[in-house]
């Protein structure tokens, strides 16, 4: 979070007291925690949840500027540690997996075939192009959740056609084990392409 306009000190609100604080820290920047940790130190009761309204409060009146930056990490698997950056590409593959297994261990019949359309619709409407976006827009805030959740259904919609197209003209042809094969390894490789470029993002963090 970064000051952007300075701000008078007269008011004893938590928006005022935020900005006071961003105003008299090198760089007039500081992570959310820390804000809470100066703030909670003058106003005992003040609640994380305080904290996260104050933010999003003075982002929206642009009085100070809030970015989603990556953490600071020296290997990738440090950056996997931290899980909730990393839900995407966890929940990604876990459907994936899942998929797989209802295609090939569940009946047909009803009512567990009902799983195997849930996961297949998930599978091919929704996690190729959700991976996608993730790989084109690593940064978080560059798309709200609605932009990605409709561009992921667009990707799909344009990638899922495209690998039919070209098993169409291989020996294996448009079967359900080439179909699924296929959509596997493209739902990982992009995931590994956006994890490569997520991980990048924090590198160059931690040698900022």
């Amino acid at each position: 979070m970064k000051h952007v306009k300075p701000k008078s000190s007269g008011s004893a609100s938590i928006d005022e007291q935020a900005l006071q604080y961003l105003e008299k820290i090198e760089g007039g920047t500081a992570s959310v925690r820390e804000l809470y940790e100066a703030l909670s130190a003058k106003n005992r009761s003040l609640a994380k949840a305080d904290v996260a309204d104050c933010v999003w409060r003075l982002d929206e009146q642009e009085k100070a500027e809030l970015k989603d930056l990556p953490p600071t990490t020296k290997s990738l698997e440090e950056y996997l540690r931290h899980w909730e950056r990393n839900v995407w590409l966890y929940a990604s593959l876990a459907i994936s997996v899942a998929t797989i297994i209802a295609i090939y261990a569940l009946p047909v019949e009803l009512p567990l075939v009902a799983i195997r359309w849930v996961l297949g619709s998930l599978f091919v409407l929704f996690i190729p192009g959700y991976v996608t976006v993730e790989a084109l827009f690593p940064k978080g805030r560059e798309l709200d959740t609605i932009e990605r959740f409709a561009l992921s259904i667009g990707l799909s919609l344009a990638l899922v056609p495209l690998v039919g197209l070209l098993l169409n003209y291989t020996p294996w042809g448009i079967r359900l084990n080439p179909i699924v094969i296929s959509l596997t390894l493209l739902t990982v490789g992009l995931a590994i392409v956006a994890l490569a470029r997520e991980y990048r993002l924090s590198s160059e963090a931690g040698r900022a």
